[in-house]
């Protein structure tokens, strides 16, 4: 077993690997605890999916694909909040609207590329391909978002919980809200390389429903998030290299396997013990 463990490590391309997806899943991990709390799972969706024409623009002049990857994301948030000040559009609707326009934005302009090898990486995730500039760039973004998500965290929790009260106390709701939407848009450039434009909605989302199932404090839920996330990415690293299988669907499937663990046999509210209380009988009153 150790065997089996340690013999990928000897590679440096699978030390880089295991880095990046480890950071990237974390941090992934962290932040889906508020959008799960927040109701914020399309938002997350929605940049992930917006950020495509970024990317292939910064491919096609030379720029690095992380700059246009984050300014199409916040060029997103943007234009839903626009659209929402300007229409009687619900949320949802202004989300799918931008999301879809803009990632099928980024399907024509991949039309227009001669060499798609790279950019299908993007699109599907390329971990066993990072070098170690990129673990680097991937350690400085996540290490930027954990260390703001941590800082601010009592505001985001009260912006989560009572946005209302928030305001009440003087919270500046509106930056806050911001801020959380620049850090949306930093860790999806975060993952990128590990699971690519179509996966990463997926490590924003299931994570955090996973502890949202079995713990009852938003600490808890915080730290189990970033666990659920962590061995996501060590179990799924390990399963693309023994099986030759793609990394970033193996990531996505060993957090979903975690979920269904916790659907199932959560204590608090999981099916077996939500099914078991009911069929409990009432405890009777003393005559």
């Amino acid at each position: 077993m150790i065997e089996l463990l340690l013999t990928p490590l000897q590679y440096p391309f699978m030390q880089n690997a295991l880095a990046v997806a480890v950071i990237s899943a974390a941090v992934c991990g962290m932040l889906s605890a508020w959008l799960v709390l927040m109701g914020w799972s399309l938002m997350g969706e929605a940049v992930a999916n917006s950020i495509l024409p970024g990317i292939v623009l910064a491919f096609i002049v030379g720029l690095p694909l992380g700059v246009g990857a984050f300014v199409f994301g916040m060029s997103a948030v943007a234009l839903i909040g626009l659209l929402g000040q300007t229409t009687a559009l619900k949320r949802d609707t202004t989300i799918g609207v931008v999301f879809t326009s803009l990632f099928a934005l980024g399907l024509v302009l991949m039309s227009t590329v001669t060499t798609l090898t790279h950019l299908q990486h993007i699109l599907f995730g390329n971990v066993l391909g990072t070098s170690r500039a990129d673990l680097y760039q991937v350690a400085a973004l996540g290490a930027v978002t954990t260390t703001v998500l941590l800082l601010k965290r009592r505001d985001f929790t009260l912006l989560a919980f009572d946005r209302t009260y928030a305001r009440a106390i003087g919270l500046p709701v509106g930056a806050l809200t911001g801020v959380l939407l620049v850090l949306l848009a930093l860790t999806t450039v975060t993952a990128l390389q590990t699971l690519g434009v179509i996966l990463v909605v997926a490590a924003l989302v299931i994570p955090g429903a996973t502890a949202f199932l079995v713990v009852r404090s938003f600490g808890a839920m915080l730290a189990l998030s970033a666990a659920v996330g962590a061995v996501a990415a060590v179990t799924g690293v390990y399963a693309s290299y023994w099986w030759d299988v793609s990394t970033g669907g193996s990531i996505v499937l060993a957090a979903t396997a975690q979920f269904t663990l916790a659907y199932l046999f959560s204590p608090r509210r999981g099916l077996i013990a939500r099914a078991w209380r009911r069929r409990r009988p009432a405890p009777r009153l003393a005559e």
